[in-house]
Protein backbone atom coordinates (compact mmCIF):
# COMPACT_ATOMS: atom_id res chain seq x y z
CA UNK A 1 0.00 0.00 0.00
CA UNK A 2 1.16 3.96 -0.84
CA UNK A 3 2.07 5.74 1.73
CA UNK A 4 -0.72 7.90 0.77
CA UNK A 5 -3.77 5.64 1.04
CA UNK A 6 -1.96 4.41 4.29
CA UNK A 7 -2.34 7.96 6.14
CA UNK A 8 -5.49 8.20 3.82
CA UNK A 9 -7.06 5.10 5.30
CA UNK A 10 -6.90 5.89 8.81
CA UNK A 11 -8.42 9.23 8.75
CA UNK A 12 -11.17 8.44 6.06
CA UNK A 13 -12.47 5.23 7.82
CA UNK A 14 -13.59 7.40 10.94
CA UNK A 15 -16.83 8.18 9.20
CA UNK A 16 -19.18 5.66 9.08
CA UNK A 17 -22.65 7.59 9.05
CA UNK A 18 -22.52 11.00 8.17
CA UNK A 19 -19.46 12.81 6.83
CA UNK A 20 -16.22 14.35 6.66
CA UNK A 21 -14.70 17.36 5.44
CA UNK A 22 -11.29 17.48 4.38
CA UNK A 23 -9.60 20.49 3.95
CA UNK A 24 -7.45 20.01 0.94
CA UNK A 25 -3.11 21.31 0.93
CA UNK A 26 -3.09 22.10 -2.66
CA UNK A 27 -2.60 25.46 -4.65
CA UNK A 28 -6.48 27.61 -5.23
CA UNK A 29 -8.70 26.79 -8.32
CA UNK A 30 -11.52 28.59 -9.44
CA UNK A 31 -14.51 26.07 -11.28
CA UNK A 32 -16.41 28.41 -12.52
CA UNK A 33 -17.66 32.49 -12.74
CA UNK A 34 -20.84 31.85 -9.83
CA UNK A 35 -21.36 33.61 -7.02
CA UNK A 36 -22.05 31.46 -3.88
CA UNK A 37 -21.53 34.13 -1.63
CA UNK A 38 -23.53 33.47 1.49
CA UNK A 39 -26.80 32.50 -1.12
CA UNK A 40 -28.15 29.14 -0.84
CA UNK A 41 -28.27 27.43 -3.59
CA UNK A 42 -30.07 23.95 -5.21
CA UNK A 43 -26.89 21.38 -5.73
CA UNK A 44 -29.51 19.84 -8.44
CA UNK A 45 -28.41 22.33 -10.83
CA UNK A 46 -24.61 21.78 -10.54
CA UNK A 47 -23.48 19.38 -13.40
CA UNK A 48 -22.57 15.96 -12.40
CA UNK A 49 -19.25 15.10 -14.20
CA UNK A 50 -17.78 11.07 -14.12
CA UNK A 51 -14.13 10.32 -14.25
CA UNK A 52 -12.91 6.42 -14.03
CA UNK A 53 -11.73 5.49 -10.36
CA UNK A 54 -10.05 1.79 -10.63
CA UNK A 55 -13.21 -0.25 -10.98
CA UNK A 56 -15.82 2.36 -10.88
CA UNK A 57 -17.06 5.20 -12.77
CA UNK A 58 -17.23 7.59 -9.69
CA UNK A 59 -19.68 10.56 -9.69
CA UNK A 60 -19.00 14.25 -8.27
CA UNK A 61 -19.28 18.08 -8.59
CA UNK A 62 -16.92 20.43 -8.29
CA UNK A 63 -18.19 24.06 -7.91
CA UNK A 64 -16.83 27.35 -6.15
CA UNK A 65 -13.75 29.10 -5.55
CA UNK A 66 -10.32 28.88 -3.97
CA UNK A 67 -8.36 26.04 -2.05
CA UNK A 68 -10.52 22.47 -2.37
CA UNK A 69 -12.27 21.26 0.05
CA UNK A 70 -13.76 17.56 -0.31
CA UNK A 71 -16.96 16.86 1.48
CA UNK A 72 -17.31 13.13 2.03
CA UNK A 73 -20.64 11.13 2.88
CA UNK A 74 -21.54 8.52 5.20
CA UNK A 75 -24.37 5.71 5.37
CA UNK A 76 -26.91 6.32 2.49
CA UNK A 77 -26.27 10.06 1.31
CA UNK A 78 -25.79 10.67 -2.44
CA UNK A 79 -23.46 13.62 -3.98
CA UNK A 80 -26.59 16.39 -3.58
CA UNK A 81 -27.45 16.00 -0.35
CA UNK A 82 -25.72 18.83 1.60
CA UNK A 83 -27.58 22.16 3.65
CA UNK A 84 -27.47 24.69 0.60
CA UNK A 85 -26.32 27.53 3.41
CA UNK A 86 -23.42 25.25 4.20
CA UNK A 87 -22.07 24.69 1.24
CA UNK A 88 -23.10 28.49 0.25
CA UNK A 89 -20.39 29.46 2.17
CA UNK A 90 -17.86 26.76 1.92
CA UNK A 91 -18.08 27.35 -2.37
CA UNK A 92 -17.62 31.08 -1.58
CA UNK A 93 -13.93 30.62 -0.90
CA UNK A 94 -13.31 27.04 -1.38
CA UNK A 95 -13.31 24.98 -4.63
CA UNK A 96 -16.11 22.35 -3.33
CA UNK A 97 -15.86 18.25 -3.89
CA UNK A 98 -18.85 16.41 -3.51
CA UNK A 99 -19.13 12.77 -4.68
CA UNK A 100 -21.60 9.42 -4.76
CA UNK A 101 -19.96 6.98 -3.10
CA UNK A 102 -19.86 3.20 -4.65
CA UNK A 103 -23.05 2.30 -5.95
CA UNK A 104 -24.88 5.45 -4.61
CA UNK A 105 -26.52 7.36 -7.26
CA UNK A 106 -24.24 7.94 -10.87
CA UNK A 107 -21.26 6.09 -8.95
CA UNK A 108 -21.00 2.18 -10.47
CA UNK A 109 -21.20 -0.42 -8.42
CA UNK A 110 -18.23 -2.38 -9.35
CA UNK A 111 -16.67 -5.21 -8.52
CA UNK A 112 -15.09 -4.86 -5.27
CA UNK A 113 -15.79 -6.01 -1.32
CA UNK A 114 -17.91 -3.19 0.07
CA UNK A 115 -15.58 -2.41 3.36
CA UNK A 116 -14.33 0.88 5.00
CA UNK A 117 -11.13 0.43 3.61
CA UNK A 118 -11.99 0.47 0.39
CA UNK A 119 -14.39 3.36 0.56
CA UNK A 120 -11.00 5.32 1.98
CA UNK A 121 -9.34 3.89 -1.35
CA UNK A 122 -11.94 4.84 -3.37
CA UNK A 123 -11.69 8.66 -2.20
CA UNK A 124 -8.21 8.25 -2.51
CA UNK A 125 -8.36 7.50 -5.96
CA UNK A 126 -10.62 10.02 -6.77
CA UNK A 127 -8.10 12.57 -5.37
CA UNK A 128 -5.60 11.18 -7.30
CA UNK A 129 -7.80 11.21 -10.71
CA UNK A 130 -8.63 14.71 -9.75
CA UNK A 131 -4.78 14.98 -9.91
CA UNK A 132 -4.70 16.37 -6.02
CA UNK A 133 -1.02 15.25 -5.91
CA UNK A 134 0.79 16.38 -3.26
CA UNK A 135 2.27 13.66 -0.52
CA UNK A 136 0.39 14.92 2.11
CA UNK A 137 -3.08 15.57 0.86
CA UNK A 138 -4.74 16.68 3.87
CA UNK A 139 -4.69 20.14 5.39
CA UNK A 140 -7.48 19.99 8.17
CA UNK A 141 -10.18 17.44 8.84
CA UNK A 142 -13.38 17.54 9.88
CA UNK A 143 -15.43 14.87 12.07
CA UNK A 144 -18.78 15.12 11.78
CA UNK A 145 -21.55 12.66 13.85
CA UNK A 146 -19.36 9.84 13.47
CA UNK A 147 -17.86 6.98 15.50
CA UNK A 148 -14.04 5.23 15.23
CA UNK A 149 -15.46 2.11 15.31
CA UNK A 150 -14.60 -1.27 17.21
CA UNK A 151 -15.39 -1.96 20.37
CA UNK A 152 -14.47 1.51 22.15
CA UNK A 153 -17.54 3.36 20.19
CA UNK A 154 -20.51 3.79 22.09
CA UNK A 155 -23.46 1.96 19.57
CA UNK A 156 -26.99 3.66 19.35
CA UNK A 157 -30.22 2.33 21.34
CA UNK A 158 -30.93 -1.34 19.24
CA UNK A 159 -34.47 0.25 18.37
CA UNK A 160 -32.45 3.14 16.56
CA UNK A 161 -30.21 0.72 14.95
CA UNK A 162 -33.23 -1.50 14.08
CA UNK A 163 -35.41 1.32 12.03
CA UNK A 164 -32.00 3.14 10.63
CA UNK A 165 -31.12 -0.30 8.98
CA UNK A 166 -34.70 -0.51 6.99
CA UNK A 167 -34.24 1.31 4.12
CA UNK A 168 -36.60 1.70 1.32
CA UNK A 169 -38.33 3.85 -1.26
CA UNK A 170 -35.72 7.45 -2.64
CA UNK A 171 -33.78 9.57 0.27
CA UNK A 172 -36.31 11.70 0.09
CA UNK A 173 -38.92 9.62 1.30
CA UNK A 174 -36.36 7.88 3.58
CA UNK A 175 -36.01 11.25 5.04
CA UNK A 176 -39.37 11.67 5.94
CA UNK A 177 -39.60 8.19 7.90
CA UNK A 178 -36.14 9.22 9.75
CA UNK A 179 -37.22 12.41 10.80
CA UNK A 180 -37.59 11.28 14.39
CA UNK A 181 -33.77 9.73 14.30
CA UNK A 182 -32.25 12.89 12.87
CA UNK A 183 -33.72 15.88 15.09
CA UNK A 184 -35.32 16.14 18.28
CA UNK A 185 -38.58 15.78 19.50
CA UNK A 186 -39.41 19.36 20.70
CA UNK A 187 -37.12 20.29 17.32
CA UNK A 188 -39.31 19.06 15.13
CA UNK A 189 -42.47 19.93 17.25
CA UNK A 190 -41.09 23.83 16.81
CA UNK A 191 -40.37 23.03 13.08
CA UNK A 192 -43.25 21.69 11.64
CA UNK A 193 -42.76 22.07 7.84
CA UNK A 194 -38.88 21.24 8.54
CA UNK A 195 -39.11 18.49 5.78
CA UNK A 196 -40.07 20.90 2.57
CA UNK A 197 -36.75 23.01 4.24
CA UNK A 198 -35.14 19.91 3.88
CA UNK A 199 -32.42 19.42 0.39
CA UNK A 200 -33.93 17.12 -2.22
CA UNK A 201 -32.24 14.79 -4.01
CA UNK A 202 -32.81 13.08 -7.35
CA UNK A 203 -30.56 10.14 -7.33
CA UNK A 204 -31.02 6.81 -5.94
CA UNK A 205 -29.74 4.62 -3.03
CA UNK A 206 -30.36 1.01 -4.77
CA UNK A 207 -31.22 -1.31 -1.19
CA UNK A 208 -28.74 -3.59 -2.05
CA UNK A 209 -25.82 -0.81 -1.98
CA UNK A 210 -27.29 0.04 1.60
CA UNK A 211 -27.27 -3.60 2.51
CA UNK A 212 -23.78 -4.00 1.58
CA UNK A 213 -22.99 -0.71 3.31
CA UNK A 214 -24.17 -1.52 6.27
CA UNK A 215 -23.06 -4.91 6.22
CA UNK A 216 -19.27 -3.15 6.16
CA UNK A 217 -20.06 -0.62 9.01
CA UNK A 218 -20.86 -3.70 11.29
CA UNK A 219 -17.67 -6.06 10.22
CA UNK A 220 -15.60 -3.01 10.52
CA UNK A 221 -13.00 -3.19 12.88
CA UNK A 222 -12.47 0.48 13.66
CA UNK A 223 -9.78 3.12 13.89
CA UNK A 224 -9.73 4.14 17.49
CA UNK A 225 -5.98 3.38 18.46
CA UNK A 226 -5.01 5.30 15.10
CA UNK A 227 -6.23 8.31 15.96
CA UNK A 228 -3.55 9.42 17.85
CA UNK A 229 -1.51 9.54 14.59
CA UNK A 230 -3.45 12.27 13.83
CA UNK A 231 -1.26 15.62 13.15
CA UNK A 232 -3.59 17.65 10.91
CA UNK A 233 -5.90 20.11 12.69
CA UNK A 234 -9.19 18.97 13.26
CA UNK A 235 -12.27 19.33 14.22
CA UNK A 236 -14.78 16.99 15.42
CA UNK A 237 -18.12 18.17 15.65
CA UNK A 238 -21.83 16.39 16.90
CA UNK A 239 -25.55 17.67 18.41
CA UNK A 240 -26.02 17.38 22.51
CA UNK A 241 -29.23 14.87 21.44
CA UNK A 242 -27.56 12.55 18.94
CA UNK A 243 -29.20 9.13 19.13
CA UNK A 244 -27.49 8.00 16.16
CA UNK A 245 -23.97 8.71 16.96
CA UNK A 246 -24.56 9.51 20.04
CA UNK A 247 -22.28 12.76 21.54
CA UNK A 248 -19.54 10.04 23.55
CA UNK A 249 -18.50 9.23 20.67
CA UNK A 250 -17.67 12.44 19.48
CA UNK A 251 -15.85 13.19 22.92
CA UNK A 252 -13.75 9.91 22.74
CA UNK A 253 -12.57 10.80 18.99
CA UNK A 254 -11.34 14.41 20.39
CA UNK A 255 -9.50 12.77 23.23
CA UNK A 256 -7.39 10.20 20.98
CA UNK A 257 -6.54 13.04 18.50
CA UNK A 258 -3.95 15.77 20.00
CA UNK A 259 -5.02 19.42 19.63
CA UNK A 260 -8.16 18.79 18.34
CA UNK A 261 -11.61 21.26 18.76
CA UNK A 262 -14.43 19.27 20.02
CA UNK A 263 -17.77 21.27 19.42
CA UNK A 264 -21.10 20.02 21.11
CA UNK A 265 -23.93 21.66 19.71
CA UNK A 266 -26.89 22.17 22.43
CA UNK A 267 -29.99 20.60 21.31
CA UNK A 268 -28.65 19.23 18.11
CA UNK A 269 -29.91 16.18 16.49
CA UNK A 270 -27.84 13.43 14.29
CA UNK A 271 -29.00 16.70 11.18
CA UNK A 272 -27.62 19.22 12.93
CA UNK A 273 -26.23 20.65 10.33
CA UNK A 274 -29.55 21.00 8.62
CA UNK A 275 -30.89 22.25 12.46
CA UNK A 276 -28.91 24.78 12.35
CA UNK A 277 -26.80 25.46 9.34
CA UNK A 278 -26.01 29.15 10.25
CA UNK A 279 -24.49 28.10 13.64
CA UNK A 280 -23.24 25.28 12.03
CA UNK A 281 -21.55 27.13 8.48
CA UNK A 282 -19.91 29.99 11.13
CA UNK A 283 -18.36 27.49 13.42
CA UNK A 284 -16.77 25.76 9.77
CA UNK A 285 -15.82 29.06 8.92
CA UNK A 286 -13.78 29.84 11.52
CA UNK A 287 -12.28 26.51 12.02
CA UNK A 288 -11.08 26.52 7.89
CA UNK A 289 -9.57 30.21 8.32
CA UNK A 290 -6.09 30.78 7.90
Amino acid sequence: MKPITKYLLFVLIVSTIFLILLSLNIAPTTTNGLNFANQPFDLRNIETKKIRVNDIEMAYKIFGNGSPILLINGYSAPLDFWDPLLISKLASNHTVITFDNRGIGNTSLGNKQFSIPQFARDTTGLMEALEINRADKVNKLIIYASICGGNESVPPKNEVINEFSNQTENTTQRLEKFLPLLFPEQWRIDNPNLIQELPRSTEISPIKTLDLQMKAITIWEGTCNRLKSITNPTMVLVGTDDVITVPENSMLMASKITGSWLIQMEGGGHAVMMQYPEKFSSVIDVFLSP
